[in-house]
């Protein structure tokens, strides 16, 4: 990264550049030197992600090839709820954009491993000792068995779908996914569904609800709506019937789940939407207004009946929440929710250096992850700023070995820290990633500004992102959800791009951009610096 003096020029030309005016030159000159800087954050961060990956390689099992629950505690388990879900996951988002060599070998050979070694109920996953070389537990335990694989199908596999599309953990997620379902033992009015837990019913009404548009298959539908009756027309209204309502993770989802049920029978259900609606609103607007401090912030738990606040604690996960809002004001442009959304990100920075969770990793990924995800939506400066100035601390956090903490948690480092990279490189990759490569992207205008300077040669393509809730989830629109990857600069098919400042390229076409990439060639030590434009269609 660049010394603070650099940071210090760059924050007085912003400023200038804000309030005085200038021409396009310059601004030009400008977006080169962000696009310059949004390189050396993202660089920093690959490099994190790629050590981190190492670092809890050299801890994995020598025979199964699998890596520990935990590096002290638990460290002679495998299992899907910690590893697969917040760990492993994430070691194979690395490894798909910075080494696809290991992406391609070790980690399918994991998933592989992992498949064969702790499916337990159909492709159900169980817990899995490395010492007896066998299941940890003699005795199969349904609950066990959803919530491991509810927290990895969640956590672990949709995100990671939501990056990769059709892969070999496309297929675990599908198989598991019918699997609870087919296991489902718990009889409500509507039907059976998987579980009492609200937190593992919260995460199906998530995944149910981007399932059902990635595949187009009904039954997803269906149990979606089985488990959105449950909660919102019988008596397990998370604030009608709740005497503790979690507002952190562990407990949220709910909320967000049945907003994203919201959504999807808002295109698929509209009479199912009409009979939700008042019950959900219902929910949110209690919520509002006893779950939040002054700042706009949500408590841990709260009594939604009484308006008791059990733990005072701030979420870290307050964006979970604000998804759900967010998503709902779009829907039915319900103006108070987002409202809501705005006045509480607006008051981080009195929220920066916070101990989220006893000053742990975690609390920083999960906090910074809500809020990346909501600036996607909307651009306010301050938000910006405390995104870069807390992904800095959670960045120290990390050790020489690569480990930042030694838990599982430390996958959720890794997919924050991708999140933001990819921020700051507007979702443009490079293949093959080498660490003395650096790329970044600003945007001015309706340009995007992009540039890509390497110490020694490099020959290798750029790889733009495409518009993924359309062209992988086949979502009706791009609402706001746990753990995806924003989209910041897409390119489509049917479109045109003019790129201004390569010698070659002029004009190319958004089919081949995104099946291709765009062949680049670098010196040592030579900066390129060019931009792309869509300029009307094919």
């Amino acid at each position: 990264m660049r010394g603070l003096g650099f940071y210090f020029l760059f924050a007085l030309a912003l400023i200038w550049i804000v309030h005085f005016p200038c021409t396009a030159t310059e601004r030009q000159e400008f977006s080169i030197q962000q696009a310059l800087l949004n390189g050396h954050a993202a660089h920093e961060g690959f490099v994190k992600c790629r050590d981190f990956v190492k670092g809890w390689l050299a801890h994995a099992d020598p025979e199964t090839g699998l890596i520990p629950r935990n590096l002290n505690q638990s460290s002679d388990i495998w299992n899907a709820h910690d590893c697969g879900a917040d760990n492993y996951s994430f070691m194979v988002l690395t490894a798909a954009l910075t080494d696809r060599e290991l992406y391609e070998g070790r980690m399918l050979t994991m998933l592989e491993s992992e498949r064969r070694l702790t499916s337990r109920l159909g492709s159900l996953p169980d817990v899995y000792s490395f010492a007896k070389n066998d299941f940890e537990h003699p005795e199969i335990d349904l609950d066990r068995l959803m919530f491991g694989a509810s927290e990895y199908i969640k956590d672990g596999l949709l995100p990671l779908t939501e990056w990769l599309g059709f892969s070999p953990w496309r297929e675990r997620l599908l198989d598991m996914l019918d699997d609870m379902w087919r296991y489902a033992s718990v009889q409500t009015l509507y039907g059976p569904i998987v579980s009492e837990n609200v937190e593992i019913n919260g995460e199906m009404l998530q995944v149910l609800s981007r399932v059902f548009w990635m595949t187009g298959e009904k039954k997803y539908l269906d149990w979606a709506v089985r488990l959105g009756d449950y909660y919102l027309l019988n008596d397990h209204h998370p604030t009608r019937d709740f005497t503790r309502l979690r507002l952190r993770d562990h407990g949220c989802e709910i909320i967000s789940g049945l907003c994203e049920l919201y959504a999807t029978v808002h295109f698929a259900l509209p009479e199912k939407k009409k009979e939700y609606q008042p019950h959900l609103y219902e929910m949110l607007e209690r919520i509002a207004q006893v779950g939040r401090n002054k700042h706009g912030l949500f408590y841990n738990v709260i009594n939604p009946q009484n308006g008791e606040i059990i733990d005072t604690g701030i979420a870290d996960t307050f964006g979970y929440t604000f998804n759900g809002f967010y998503t709902v004001f779009l829907l039915d442009d319900a103006v108070q929710l987002r409202n809501d959304v705005l006045f509480g990100l607006s008051n981080l920075n009195h929220y920066q250096s916070f101990d989220w969770e006893r000053g742990s990793a975690d609390g920083y990924a999960d906090a910074i992850e809500g809020a990346l995800n909501l600036y996607n939506r909307e651009r306010l400066d301050d938000l910006a700023d405390w995104i870069d100035s807390e992904i800095a601390i959670m960045w120290k956090k990390q050790q020489p070995s690569g480990i930042i903490e030694g838990w599982h948690g430390d996958g959720n480092f890794a997919r924050t820290t991708l999140m933001y990279c990819l921020w700051k490189t507007r979702g443009l990759t490079i293949q093959p990633w080498r660490d003395d490569v650096i790329w970044g992207a600003a945007q001015n205008g309706d340009q995007l500004q992009i540039i890509l300077v390497a110490k020694e040669p490099w020959r290798g393509t750029l790889h733009f992102d495409s518009a993924r809730h359309k062209t992988l989830l086949n979502l009706p629109f791009d609402w706001p959800r746990i753990n995806q990857f924003p989209e910041w600069f897409t390119i489509e098919k049917k479109y045109n791009y003019l790129f201004e400042g390569l010698e070659q390229i002029e004009l190319q076409n958004g089919a081949t951009l995104l099946e291709q990439g765009l062949a680049i060639q670098l010196k040592a030590n030579e900066m390129l610096a060019f931009s792309v434009q869509q300029i009307g269609l094919r």
